[in-house]
């Protein structure tokens, strides 16, 4: 990579990074290989691949894998197979083994649902040497009974609950679709998050119309997804007191140069290191310091948040207004 010519040195989460692109949780971050390929490439951060809270409770012996009936017996034995070849503890050795490869912070990922008797591993996990936690938090609401505050306390119960257990400094990757996303996050915040990641880009389902059958939608996301998280983004950087991260539809530099005029302390990648290879980590960092340079500014820091304090974005009525104009027009 090119000597830059900005400063890209940025904070999330209490820590140190030389740059504001963060390797997502992928399969990519799942070895130690792939970690020090991304810190090679220049990332600033890396998040290991996740850990699901039914491995954790697989491998303590849950015979229900974390679920009860939820899971099919296939379903169950896979996932007790998958918590004693990929489980909780080789995930402790991975922390371990990527906190001596590299020499950028490592922050691990617990995929979950619930605040029940996983919670405990939390501890493990700091032990083992993570700076930081990440918690995916993907509940899908999809009983007829379960209401929006429901899924709203189950969020908030398993942030405290695992706050309980460490002192790490904890985010929460959630999705888009909630009612009061705002009011959630305070919540959040509330409950003891230091940084959120705008969002988790849930499984694409699509299907075969002729074999009745699931099969993938896209599987990577494109640059075109980047106008939710973006909004969102620029909506909740000048109200939230918490780090912000973006996540989804991040392939470029100017993709990155977007994110954090709008306010993201970060942004993380994982579609991008598998279209373009890891190697793209270097690509993307390039062009954001180039953007950053033919625009006059001598560091992210200065660029940060620019577009969200400028006022020429009043989500009150400027959304209303674009929406009008986009069905009056032609």
């Amino acid at each position: 990579m090119r000597d830059l010519l900005t400063d890209l040195r940025t904070e999330y989460l209490g820590l140190s990074l030389r740059n504001p692109v963060v390797a997502s949780s992928c399969g990519i971050t799942g070895s130690v290989n792939g970690v020090r390929q991304c810190a090679e490439a220049g990332a600033g951060a890396v998040v290991l691949q996740s850990l699901f809270e039914e491995q954790i409770v697989a491998d303590l012996g849950g015979a229900t894998a974390g679920a009860g009936t939820a899971f099919p017996d296939e379903a169950r034995v896979y996932l007790q197979n998958l918590a004693h070849n990929r489980g909780p503890r080789p995930y402790l050795t991975l922390i371990e083994d990527s906190r001596r490869a590299v020499d950028v912070p490592v922050i691990a990922s617990v995929n979950c649902t619930s605040g029940d008797a996983w919670t405990d591993y939390a501890s493990k996990i700091e032990a083992a040497g993570a700076d930081a936690l990440e918690l995916n938090i993907a509940l899908m609401p999809i009983g007829e009974g379960e209401t929006a505050q429901d899924i709203e306390e189950a969020m908030v119960s398993i942030v405290r609950a695992v706050r309980r257990q460490t002192g790490l400094p904890l985010a929460v990757k959630i999705g888009p679709y909630f009612t009061a996303l705002p009011h959630l996050i305070s919540r959040l915040v509330d409950a003891g998050v230091d940084g959120l990641v705008l969002f988790n880009r849930f499984y694409q389902l699509d299907v075969d119309p002729v074999a009745l059958t699931p099969v993938p939608g896209n599987r990577y996301s494109t640059s075109d997804e980047l106008h939710l998280p973006l909004r969102w983004m620029s909506i909740l950087s000048p109200r939230v007191s918490c780090d912000l991260s973006l996540s989804t539809g991040v392939h470029t530099g100017i993709d990155v140069a977007k994110a954090i005029v709008a306010g993201a302390g970060v942004v993380q990648i994982a579609s991008a290191l598998y279209a373009g290879k890891i190697q793209a980590v270097s690509t993307i960092i390039c062009e954001l310091d180039g953007w950053l340079s033919a625009n006059g500014y001598a560091s992210v820091g200065e660029a940060r948040g620019r577009f969200a304090a400028s006022g020429r974005y009043r989500p009150e009525d400027l959304e209303r207004l674009q929406y009008i104009k986009a069905l009056t027009q032609g």
